[in-house]
């Protein structure tokens, strides 16, 4: 009883603490409400989004404003063709002591740092981005035979325009599965955007206050994995991974017709993490089948290869997910 009242009163606490973020975000960015909660869900267990959308729909601005939010340390980097992996990570640099000696020395890149805005991924080349890998994955970065551990916590936020393909490198699979979420940043609605006119119109200047630093989160982190996982909706997370994998023994029709090669275990390690984010945020501490099926698309709409006959139909991975979502059962049959 003393444990379920401590998780009931922590519980109560996230989504507190939640929420101020949350507030200070909207003073800022007008709408995209499932976006702001795509990328928090990322900040409490710890993952990294990549945000997909034409220019000027405010992916930037957001992350911006995430990083103004939380007493984080926040570099940008806007990734270009010509943009090599040393401008990232750093360099060894020649210096020379007062007495003429010379040595080398490290010199650390813009990716130590707590968020990481790599802003037009995809217009690095594949060298360039491959020198997000590491970082990405171990939270450091090798370089001269030395290992350098970044400061905890660590986030990159990823933005790229699906539009525009000239002179850009779609991301590697390998690099698009350390993404977290994949969240796809839509047109504004009409209410929403009367309110941008008249935010942004005016001369005045909304800045949002700092909520939360790194302890903190990394405190939240820790409380999302205590939240419990029952064995029958771990078995639906499983099941609508393995219902991802063509010619499997839980694929589907759908599977079969569209999908070349399916989610990896890191697509169930997003669910389950995530699920348990919207647990929390509903009070609970028990992950829900609906909690699993809110966080679905964006867990796993990134980490699906179609297959010619779907690109050939102009068939989207999202298609493809809902209808596995619609049809895979919450209990084993």
């Amino acid at each position: 009883m003393i444990i379920a009242e401590t998780m009931e009163r922590r519980a109560r606490e996230f989504v507190d603490r939640y929420n101020a973020v949350h507030e200070q975000i909207s003073r800022v960015i007008v709408g995209h409400d499932d976006i702001i909660h795509g990328v928090l869900t990322c900040l409490f267990v710890g993952g990294h989004c990549l945000l997909e959308g034409v220019p000027g729909l405010g992916k930037t601005l957001l992350v911006r404003t995430l990083a103004k939010t939380l007493n984080l340390d926040f570099n940008r980097v806007q990734f270009t063709p010509d943009l090599m992996p040393a401008d990232i990570l750093g360099t060894n640099m020649v210096m020379e002591t007062p007495d003429g000696k010379r040595f080398f020395e490290f010199q650390k890149g813009p990716i130590f740092t707590q968020i990481c805005l790599a802003d037009e991924i995809n217009r690095a080349t594949p060298k360039t981005q491959s020198a997000m890998l590491e970082t990405m994955q171990e939270a450091a970065v090798t370089a001269a035979g030395k290992r350098y551990r970044l400061t905890p916590p660590f986030f990159v936020m990823a933005t790229q325009n699906p539009i525009e393909q000239e002179g850009t490198y779609p991301l590697p699979e390998a690099q698009l599965d350390r993404f977290f979420f994949k969240l796809v940043v839509g047109y504004s609605t009409r209410k929403d955007l009367a309110a941008i006119i008249d935010r942004t119109t005016r001369g005045e200047t909304v800045e949002p206050a700092k909520v939360m630093d790194g302890p903190e989160i990394i405190q939240w982190q820790e409380l999302v994995r205590e939240v419990i996982l029952a064995e029958h909706v771990r078995d639906y997370v499983v099941r609508l991974t393995l219902a991802t994998h063509p010619n499997g023994t839980f694929a589907l029709p759908v599977t079969n017709q569209y999908i070349r090669w399916g989610t990896s275990p890191r697509a169930a390690q997003t669910l389950a993490l995530a699920s348990k984010v919207r647990a929390l945020l509903d009070g609970r501490y028990n992950v829900s089948f609906e909690d699993v099926r809110r966080v679905y698309l964006p867990a796993m709409r990134h980490r699906v290869i179609l297959n010619f006959e779907a690109q050939a139909e102009g068939i989207e991975p999202d298609k493809v997910l809902l209808e596995l979502l619609e049809k895979v059962p919450e209990k084993a049959e």
